[in-house]
């Protein structure tokens, strides 16, 4: 089996997604195929209907635009079925729900896709935070994993996307827009 790991090919997935902008379309599909010629920000959370998910998948809903001007694309997935996606987006945000999310949300039913990108909790069959950035050619430039607790960054994971974007060095705390760096060429490969 493959696992996940940074600077090789993403292992590969084919899953059932619930999207809000076609709703009654149970039958859509989203594979790593899909999204190759563009970036992709694919991001697991554990469960719908729980307590810090809402907020990551509402926070990338409203930020999708700024994704959407670096030419990335978002996925969201949950261990969870299409059905339970679509009646989570369908709950108004008072009451727990993501209403207004924009982006589909993949349903890793078996859990395969998240074993394979290192993440599921075997004993719950829930996917740890797990959030990868994968490039045009379907290659994981990035990855990060939270506890289940701790809510993500849409500004972190915009950053992080835009300085590998840049192709060059980004230092310490490099903002988008902020110099990259120029190393010696003797020193070119040891980054």
């Amino acid at each position: 089996m493959i696992i996940a790991k940074v600077g090789e090919p993403a292992p590969d997935f084919n899953l059932a997604v619930f999207d809000p902008a076609d709703p009654s379309n149970t039958r859509l599909r989203a594979s790593l195929d899909g999204y190759r010629g563009g970036w992709l920000v694919f991001f697991f959370y554990p469960m719908d209907f729980t307590f810090v998910c809402p907020t990551e998948i509402l926070a990338f809903a409203e930020h999708q635009a700024e994704f959407d001007e670096v030419g990335a694309r978002i996925l969201g997935c949950s261990t969870d079925t299409i059905y339970t996606h679509r009646a989570w987006v369908e709950t108004p945000r008072e009451k727990n729900g993501i209403a207004g999310t924009t982006f589909p949300i993949a349903a890793d039913h078996s859990g395969d896709v998240a074993r394979r990108y290192g993440i599921l909790i075997e004993e719950d069959h829930a996917a740890l935070r797990g959030l990868f950035i994968i490039d045009p050619a379907g290659v994981l430039q990035y990855a990060v994993i939270h506890s289940l607790n701790i809510g993500r960054s849409t500004e972190e994971t915009r950053r992080v996307l835009t300085a590998l974007q840049t192709g060059g060095l980004c230092p310490s705390n490099w903002k988008p827009g902020g110099k990259t760096l120029t190393p010696p060429a003797e020193q070119k490969h040891a980054a």
